[in-house]
Order: structure tokens, then C-alpha cells, then sequence
């Protein structure tokens, strides 16, 4: 989810700043006994935080089953034949092309940034070239660094390197010069860092290169630079020698915008440099950089959601219906859209928007890659998907061809080349294991690498079912099981159901989802659901839209929907459900526990959000007004407050018993509202409620893939004894 580090000092944007109308608000969410548990590295909060996670590490480590579940899921992490994620980047000298890769696994737990020719890529046993060893680096510096990716300039000559100390949102930007490619000149400076290059400290910055002696990036610059939602509001222009407190400012928004960045496409068709201005967490102004600094707003509409550049035309979906200049109809909702940005800027020509694809009421545009010759996207219809080539024709027109892939699972285009024809997307299902198909060019796409399966899905199935929720709407959910279960069968049920995120069907070792339930749920005889809910994105901008702010509660509906239908259905029975979310979901998960706590006997709540009341006040919570309301004006309160589970969770009511899951350097929803829930449950005498939170990982299930399976390990464990699965 897009859901900082944040001081215990700075909770309060400024009371000042909420005006009359949020103050009497303020003061009332301020009150509170538990919020000693904000000061995130305190002593006291700290103390408070290692008491609970040797409780629950005592309990669920000690079971038979952890070590069992533990090693499974490692090794699934850190198979040698997981499809390694490519990016394109092309040698222009040789006119060779190549991937690069962020690669971890048992011999390399921090990771390796490394690179092979594409030719060697599709091959069974790549040569890659290491560019970066994360845990040398590591251990040289006395860090512990995760990688958050790299921006290279023109030619690749020079590197601008993400590094965040335990995963957090907050990074450093460090200047690197990589190894040279094979055969190629040795660069022009010395490999390895950079001495008094493009360097910025620990903040939530944003840097990429406009040239290669040149950056735009946006940082903390010192008090007043920063949005509301602590993010950057200013950009600059910093050139090669110049001191940073000398680079030019380019953009300056205000402190009640999201943020604003940079976004640099570069190609054969030239550079495009954007300014990307966030008016909400959904809506957005683009300027283009000209030459001389200035900028110049481009007639984008505010819902754009940009994919990148396909000779010249920005690709951009829409979030809202939207007539373009000149135009007879609206554009739909989620539609797929072309703008020739560099004709319109270098020629000063009249704006012109071409439509690619509409999606209908039962289907979305999901993944999208847009290279030299066509825009490759994802189209799911019915929470399944298919591949799509859009390639731009002479006479100004587009043509849409439906690539040749499986059927009844999701597709993912990874990545399309600039410099060239290529293109690589995924097929996988719950039961089918990723492989990687190569298109662009002549012919149908090559299927080039698989995954070996981690368990045995023959004797298992995969069925789609739909239920009516309390509006009448139907939801959709997928029931992975083997053949034959019904009755009292142990399930687990997941969902999401925020930020337009869609939940398609993966394949068992995506770390952000529950993982190697195959081998440690499946196998054993439980089930899991997955549900489509509301809020998601499923169905496109509208499926999201249905649930924002007033609305929320649909989304909440939707997953009791589901919950209910497996207990009718006789698939199950009450006693043996428990229900899995994670960022956003700790707001479902925890909703639906003080609502419906008849429905689940367990609730496992990763790194939640919880307290409604409050959350705009630490971390990034004050760029998801827009998702859930603002707490600080008396008509939206009003509805948040009647959901809120840290409000509505009572001493005299029986709940489901409850795992909560964090990371202490969570700087994006923070650790504060998993602390906080626990002991207010904790305080009024609940039974069953445990705590566990980790020093690394960020917003995420752990920096490591010992870290991931630490942190899967204790929930599988828990939801089996809950549960009753063997």
C-alpha cells in the first residue's frame, strides 16, 4: 500500500494549522492513554514493544510446526530458479541489449545488483555481471541497507543508488559508477562511489537524472520544504560541481499539496523531464521542464495516471471520465489514453489525445509497459487477465492486438524496451507457477523461463464465486482448496480492498502477499479465499471509487459478504476462519473484527492501520484524506468514527483472537497503531491478543527473505493453532 519516520514530537502537524474547526477534534484524539507507545524509538515504547514479542515468540516459536513452516517458506524464497525481474538497458555503442536484476537469495541475503546481455537472459544458467554486492557493502560500511533501486544516466555511464537503512520510506541517495559492460571503454571516473557527487542524506527524496551531468530531485531542504503528508513540495535542478545549496529551484508547491517530483523518460525519442505535482493522493498536475528551468503545465487532466512514453506520446489511464480538448465524448473511466507530449511542446501544437482501449463495466487495464514500437498492458477481465500490444500506424491511428498466453490467471508485463521491439510478461495462477514470455518482433511470444512448482496441485482446485453483499452489489472472491474439503475446513481469508490495488491470482512466493501457502495451508488441508472486494481495483477507477471516504463501509460489507457465504455455503464453519490484512487491511481486519466478531475465530493484522481518528497525524497519513476522509472536519469524522475499530472496541464484548504484526522502521503508517490496539486490548481485559514487531523491513514483510519467512512462519503457526489445521 502506499500508506515515515516519524518523531514523537512532530505528531501534531501544528494546531495552528487545523483552524477552529479541527481543534476541538484534535484535542479529543490527543487524550488518550496509550499514546506513550508513539514515541517509536523511546525506551519506555521499546521496552514495552520486546516484553510482547518474547510473549509471543515463547508461544508460537516453541510449536513443533514453526521451524517446519519456516524452513518451507525460506526455501521457497530463495529457489534458484525464481524468475529474476529484468529491466531493459541498451548499449548504444555496441548496440547490444541487456537486463539488469536485483537478485537475493541464501548466499545473498542483502541482495545483488547485477546485469547479463538479454541474449544471455533467455538462457537456463545466466552470466551475470555484479554491479553492486548489498551485503559487502554492508559489512564494509557497518549498515544495513536495502536496496530501493537505481536511476542511471543516459549511456549508464553513472548511477544515482536508493539506500534505506532497515527499509524505511526515508533513504540516501548515493552517486555510483558500475562496472563496465563487457567489452566496453572503462568509464570516465572511477568505479564505485562517487566522492562529492550527487549525494543526499536520510529523507523521503526523489532524484533522477535530466542529463548526465545533471539531476532533478526533491528533498527535505530544511523547515517550510515539506508537505503536510511529509513529503517534499520542492524541486530542483542540481548540476555537476555545484553545491546542493546552489541548484536551482525548478517547482515549488504548497504545504497542503501530497508532494512533488520529478519523472525524467528517456529514449530514442529524446527526453521528456516532468514535474510531478500531487494535488491528492489520486490527482495530479504535469509541467514539463523547457531548457531554460521554467516549466509549463501540460493539458493533462487532473485523474491522469501515467505509464510512461511510446515515441514521443505519453500513456497515461484515467481515474475519471474525461472530455479532451476538441473532442466530441468523453473518454470512460480507467480508459487507456496516448497524448504526443514532444509535439506539443516543441511545435506548440494543439493538444491531441487518442483512445487505445475502453474497459467495460467487468474489466480493467492492470500492468502497462510502453516501449519503442507499442504500449504492452495487462487487461483482466473478470479478475483474470490477457496481454495487450497497442502500436501507433503512420496515419496517426492505433492498432490493438491480444498476445497469445494462457487463460484463467493473471498477466504481468514486467518490462518493454525503449531501444528496441522486446517485451517480457508473466503468466501465473494460485496453482500454476510463474513463466516469463518474451514478445515484440515477429511471431507469437516465447515462453523463455518457468518456475518449478513448490507443492503437488493436482488433487487441488481454484473456483471463482460471487456473492451479494448488503447493497445488492456482487463481489467476487477465489476459494483455493483441495478437491473434496467441506465442513469444518480451516481457511484462511485475505483481502485488501484500498488505493485501487487489485488482488489477481499469484503464485505462492510474492512476499507482499500471503506466501507458500501451497505447501504450509494447502497441502494440509486448509483453504484460502481471497476476496475482490470494494476499494480495490479490480474493476477498474469505479471498483475503487465505490468505497471512498462516506462509502467506506461497503468495502467492509463486502468482506463480511464473503466471510458469511463461506459459512452458508457449508465450506466451512466460523470456528475455523481468520482473516488476513495487511497496511490498508488492518483497517479491514480490524473493522471487521469489532463488527463481526461472530464471523472469525482469528485475525492476523501486519503492519496496520488502525486508529481512524488519528492517523492523519503521524507518518504519511495525511496524503490518504482522499481515500478515507479527514478526521479533522466535524462532517467526515462523523462517519469515520462509527467504523474506527481502536474508538469501537469494547471490554464487555468477546472478539476473535488477534496477532498483530509491525516493523519499528515503518516510517509510512508508522508501528504506532499496531502498539496502540494491542495493549487498549490488552487494557480491557481481551484474551488471546499478541504482539510481535521488527526492527527492519519498512513497510514491508521484511528486508530479507530469512526476515519474510520469520514473519510468515509465526502467522501460519498462529492461524494452525487457532484454526485447527494439523
Amino acid at each position: 500500500m502506499h500508506l515515515a519516520r516519524f518523531a514523537f514530537g512532530r505528531f501534531v502537524f501544528g494546531l495552528a494549522l487545523l483552524g477552529a474547526a479541527g481543534a476541538w477534534a484534535a484535542e479529543a484524539v490527543e487524550d488518550d492513554p496509550n499514546l506513550w507507545l508513539a514515541d517509536i524509538h523511546g525506551e519506555k515504547a521499546l521496552a514495552w514493544v520486546k516484553e510482547r514479542n518474547a510473549k509471543s515468540e515463547a508461544l508460537l516459536k516453541s510449536d513443533p510446526r514453526y521451524p517446519q513452516f519456516h524452513d518451507m517458506i525460506l526455501k521457497s524464497l530463495d529457489i534458484k530458479d525464481r524468475i529474476p525481474a529484468a529491466s531493459f538497458d541498451h548499449d548504444d555503442a555496441s548496440g547490444v541489449d541487456y537486463v539488469t536484476n536485483f537478485w537475493q537469495d541464501a548466499g545473498h541475503v542483502r541482495g545483488l545488483w547485477r546485469r547479463t546481455t538479454l541474449a544471455d537472459y533467455e538462457t537456463k544458467a545466466p552470466h551475470w555481471q555484479t554491479l553492486l554486492d548489498l551485503d559487502k557493502l554492508d559489512a564494509d560500511e557497518h549498515e544495513q541497507f536495502v536496496w530501493q533501486g537505481a536511476d542511471c544516466a543516459p549511456k549508464d555511464e553513472i548511477c544515482l543508488l536508493r539506500l534505506s537503512p532497515g527499509g524505511g520510506d526515508a533513504a540516501l541517495f548515493r552517486e555510483f559508477v558500475p562496472a563496465p559492460k563487457p567489452g566496453a571503454k572503462s568509464p570516465r571516473r572511477p568505479m564505485g562511489f562517487v566522492k562529492r557527487g550527487f549525494e543526499m542524506k536520510l529523507a523521503k527524496s526523489s532524484a533522477t537524472y535530466l542529463d548526465a551531468h545533471s539531476i532533478l530531485f526533491a528533498t527535505d531542504f530544511g523547515p517550510g520544504s515539506m508537505t503536510k503528508s511529509s513529503y517534499p513540495r520542492i524541486v530542483k535542478l542540481w548540476r555537476e560541481g555545484q553545491k546542493m545549496s546552489d541548484a536551482k529551484t525548478v517547482f515549488e508547491g504548497t504545504v497542503d499539496d501530497i508532494s512533488a517530483r520529478p519523472q525524467v523518460y528517456r529514449g530514442p525519442y529524446g527526453t521528456i523531464p516532468l514535474i510531478v505535482r500531487g494535488l491528492t493522493f489520486f490527482t495530479n498536475e504535469y509541467r514539463y521542464v523547457l531548457p531554460d528551468g521554467s516549466t509549463m503545465k501540460l493539458p493533462l487532466p487532473p485523474g491522469a495516471n501515467l505509464q510512461g512514453v511510446t515515441q514521443g506520446n505519453l500513456i497515461f489511464t484515467l481515474r475519471d471520465a474525461w472530455t479532451p480538448p476538441g473532442a466530441d465524448k468523453p473518454f470512460a473511466q480507467g480508459s487507456l489514453v496516448a497524448f504526443p507530449v514532444m509535439a506539443f511542446v516543441k511545435q506548440k501544437m494543439q493538444a491531441k489525445f487518442t483512445l487505445l482501449y475502453t474497459p467495460d463495466e467487468h474489466s480493467t487495464v492492470d500492468s502497462i509497459q510502453p516501449g519503442r514500437d507499442a504500449v504492452y498492458a495487462s487487461i483482466f477481465t473478470d479478475v483474470t487477465g490477457t496481454v495487450h500490444a497497442f502500436r501507433p500506424n503512420k496515419d496517426g491511428t492505433w492498432s490493438d492486438a491480444r498476445l497469445a498466453a494462457p487463460t484463467g490467471g493473471s498477466t504481468s508485463v514486467v518490462s518493454a524496451n525503449d531501444d528496441g521491439p522486446q517485451a517480457l510478461f508473466t503468466y501465473e495462477s494460485f496453482l500454476v507457477p510463474p513463466t516469463l514470455y518474451a514478445a515484440g518482433g515477429k511471431g507469437a511470444p516465447r515462453a523463455i523461463k518457468s518456475q518449478a512448482p513448490l507443492f503437488d496441485a493436482r488433487d487441488m482446485v481454484s473456483e471463482q464465486h460471487w456473492v451479494t453483499s448488503s447493497d445488492g452489489v456482487k463481489v467476487p472472491y477465489f476459494l483455493i482448496h483441495k478437491k473434496g474439503l467441506k465442513g469444518d475446513v480451516p481457511t484462511i481469508l485475505y483481502s485488501y480492498g484500498g488505493f485501487e490495488l487489485a488482488l489477481t491470482p499469484w503464485y505462492w512466493n510474492d512476499g507482499h502477499r500471503p506466501i507458500d501457502t501451497g505447501q504450509v495451508w494447502l497441502s494440509r488441508g486448509g483453504a484460502i479465499a481471497v476476496a475482490n472486494i470494494r476499494g480495490g481495483g479490480e474493476f477498474g477507477p469505479r471498483w475503487h471509487q465505490a468505497a471512498l471516504k462516506a462509502n467506506r463501509q461497503k468495502a467492509f460489507d463486502d468482506f463480511a459478504a464473503v466471510a458469511k457465504d463461506l459459512e452458508d455455503s457449508g465450506f466451512t464453519s466460523a470456528a475455523h476462519v481468520g482473516i488476513v490484512g495487511a497496511s490498508n487491511g488492518g483497517v479491514l481486519t480490524t473493522v471487521t473484527m469489532t463488527q463481526h466478531p461472530e464471523l472469525l475465530r482469528a485475525v492476523v493484522c501486519q503492519r496496520p492501520l488502525v486508529d481512524m481518528l488519528r492517523y492523519t497525524r503521524y507518518g504519511a497519513g495525511a496524503s490518504w484524506v482522499d481515500e478515507y476522509g479527514d478526521p479533522d472536519k466535524p462532517e467526515e469524522r462523523a462517519y469515520i468514527e462509527k467504523y474506527s475499530a481502536y474508538q469501537n472496541v469494547k471490554p464487555d464484548v468477546t472478539y476473535p483472537s488477534i496477532l498483530f504484526i509491525t516493523e519499528t522502521s515503518d516510517d509510512r503508517v508508522t508501528p504506532i497503531w499496531a502498539r496502540m490496539m494491542a495493549r487498549k486490548m490488552e487494557e480491557q481485559g481481551h484474551q488471546g491478543v499478541l504482539f510481535d514487531e521488527s526492527f527492519e523491513g519498512g513497510h514491508g514483510p521484511g528486508a530479507t527473505n530469512k526476515a519474510q519467512a520469520d514473519m510468515w512462519a509465526l502467522s501460519y503457526v498462529y492461524l494452525a493453532r487457532e484454526l485447527g489445521l494439523n
